[in-house]
């Protein structure tokens, strides 16, 4: 048993790619936590899709023994968390769990947008930061720029940070006693009844939920009849453990410890993430601060490209929510689609995760229709709607105003890319409300865009623009009227659900024509000629024309009036008329994927 004042517990946050995984790989192998043998690269990531990408997507918890200069022994419980920003909420939740927290920079690139806001997380929480520079051994590395950003952005004094290099080793073992020194242990809550923090939970197929605790107060062990505070179910333990990194059950778990618990539960959705577990004999008289429900940003469909797999689709589904909590779905039926599902994701990154995942670890051939957000269309009688799919936008006449969501977002690039990111913002109808430098070479401007103008190609443009350099992370920040129509793709006068999406009006001509002249290329000619319109309303935007197949009929006539060339001309005339009223047009299913995938549409 470990006393409360020799347990450290601690999360590593930092922007996306400062080496967060492979700091955790270096402490768990100077405290020999895991062996030589063993030890991989990103040990702690156990996807395919987080090795290959290089990003953690899911928190992280070890527990890690460790002997201080002092000669005591301490247990150091390490919380590693994602660093994308459609995570956050996840983030929130494992600081939650922690006294403390390590703040990585890249000695390379210095304090970025995401620093700024994990910071504040953390100082929300009143955790103690240790400010930790990465990657010191890297040429291009810049402590002296560092410092400054620390003292101007973050108000962290430089004298608080260490060096180190998490690839090379070095400075780990200052690292390891600066834990030890300045992390706080454990504060006992004043109140005696058992209480825990779900930080995360999986689902394991033979053993049910897997919910990640951190002890607050009590003990918890197997057998024990717990509660979950925000909805009264009640179960009995069945077992409870560490991680070492692997789990490894052990009798009970204590005020102060990290580990898991296996209540008798099946349904993922019984337990939320943020949730308070208690003794159902003995419970706590209110639940732990900082749970709120997660609740998906953006939609977009997803169809099976074979009809025959819908079934399985569903099933796969089923089993990644499963795991991940805040991936929501239901059905939905498209006329040029079939059957599919209507999905829920956090943010863009998250959208591109689950689709990844159903192909990689399901196998399944999908294809997702353009993301959208939610929108609140008010209507002329009073009533309020929440639309996220086009499909289901009233008719414009019953519309009184369309509201679409605001994001606060930081941006954070050198001073030479100024004119170049304002100019970026206020192309996707942004507004710029604020300048602030953080030292001599960096600025960070403070704006206002719709989110649906970030949703397919703002980070990309970024990127381009500041080759690199630049970085931003956003917040929502409540919902604003705008000129927003919705946009039909007609093919022969029919309107084509798959394609349709709601745009901001001054886009829709642009959009309208860039959907019009891809599918002109796509979809093969017909015996009549076929006209592709964007469509606002009743208003044509956009058109292109697929000419038609045409059959030499005058062939046969050799020499004689022309009046016989002419009559036949106007009786193939009649013919191609009457084919283009009752005709259907047949749009391959490569032309959909060809479509919906592109991301450089407005």
């Amino acid at each position: 048993m470990t006393k409360l004042e020799r347990i450290r517990n601690f999360a590593i946050i930092a922007h996306i790619d400062h080496g967060k995984s492979t700091l955790a790989d270096r402490l768990l192998e100077q405290t020999a936590t895991i062996s030589k043998r063993d030890l991989q690269e990103q040990v702690l990531d156990n996807m395919d899709l987080e090795r290959e990408r290089g990003i953690t997507i899911k928190s992280h918890p070890v527990r890690m023994d460790y002997t201080a200069a002092d000669g005591q022994y301490y247990q150091l419980n390490l919380i590693d968390t994602p660093g994308h920003v459609d995570f956050t909420y996840e983030v929130s939740r494992a600081l939650s769990a922690c006294e403390g927290a390590l703040l990585i920079i890249d000695a390379t690139q210095g304090v970025q947008a995401q620093t700024v806001a994990n910071v504040a997380l953390a100082f929300r929480q009143n955790l103690t930061i240790i400010p930790i520079i990465n990657k010191i051994d890297l040429p291009a590395s810049n402590p002296e720029m560092c410092y400054e950003q620390m003292e101007e952005a973050l108000m962290i004094p430089r004298e608080d940070a260490i060096l180190v290099s998490a690839k090379e080793g070095i400075g780990i073992a200052e690292l390891l006693e600066a834990i030890v020194k300045r992390v706080p242990p454990p504060a006992l809550k004043e109140y005696k009844e058992p209480s825990c923090l779900i930080f995360d939970s999986n689902y394991d197929a033979y053993r049910g939920v897997v919910t990640y605790v951190r002890v607050f107060s009590g003990e918890f062990r197997r057998g024990l009849k717990a509660r979950i505070f925000s909805n009264g179910i009640e179960s009995e333990i069945k077992e409870v453990g560490i991680f070492k990194p692997g789990m490894i059950a052990c009798d009970v778990l204590r005020a102060g410890e990290v580990g898991y618990m296996i209540p008798n539960l099946k349904s993922p959705a019984d337990t939320k993430m943020g949730d308070t577990i208690t003794d159902s004999k003995n419970p706590c008289k209110e639940a732990l601060p900082g749970f709120r429900e997660v609740n998906p940003m953006v939609f977009s469909g997803i169809y099976p490209i074979d009809s025959a797999d819908y079934e399985q689709l569903k099933l796969s589904m089923s089993k990644l929510q499963l795991n991940d909590a805040a991936f929501k779905y239901q059905t939905e039926t498209s006329a040029a689609l079939g059957f599919g599902f209507r999905c829920g994701f956090l943010g863009l990154l998250h959208m591109e995760i689950i689709q990844e995942r159903l192909r990689r670890e399901y196998n399944m051939d999908i294809i997702a229709t353009y993301p959208s957000v939610i929108y609140h269309v008010y209507l002329h009688d009073g009533n309020m709607l929440h639309v996220d799919n086009p499909v289901h936008m009233p008719d414009p006449t019953l519309v009184d105003r369309i509201e679409e969501p605001l994001i606060k977002a930081r941006i954070m690039v050198p001073t030479s890319y100024i004119g170049d990111v304002m100019a970026l913002v206020m192309s996707k109808r942004g507004l710029c409300t604020s300048t602030e430098a953080v030292d001599g070479a960096h600025v960070i401007i403070e704006a206002e865009l719709p989110m649906h103008e970030i949703l397919i190609d703002f980070h990309d443009k970024l990127k381009s623009i500041t080759r690199g350099y630049g970085s931003f992370d956003y917040e929502l920040s409540g919902y604003q009227a705008g000129k927003l129509v919705k946009l039909d793709i007609l093919v022969n006068g029919e309107p084509v659900d798959a394609f349709s999406s709601i745009v901001h009006i001054d886009h829709a001509h642009f959009r309208g024509n860039n959907l019009c002249s891809r599918l002109k290329d796509l979809i093969p000619p017909q015996m009549f000629q076929i006209a592709i319109q964007g469509a606002v309303g009743g208003k044509i935007v956009s058109r292109e024309t697929i000419r038609q197949l045409r059959k030499n009929v005058i062939a046969k006539c050799y020499g004689g009036d022309i009046t016989r060339k002419r009559k036949l001309l106007d009786k193939q005339k009649e013919g191609k008329k009457r084919m283009k009223e009752i005709g259907r047009v047949y749009i391959p299913q490569e032309a959909f994927v060809e479509v919906l995938k592109a991301t450089d549409n407005k």
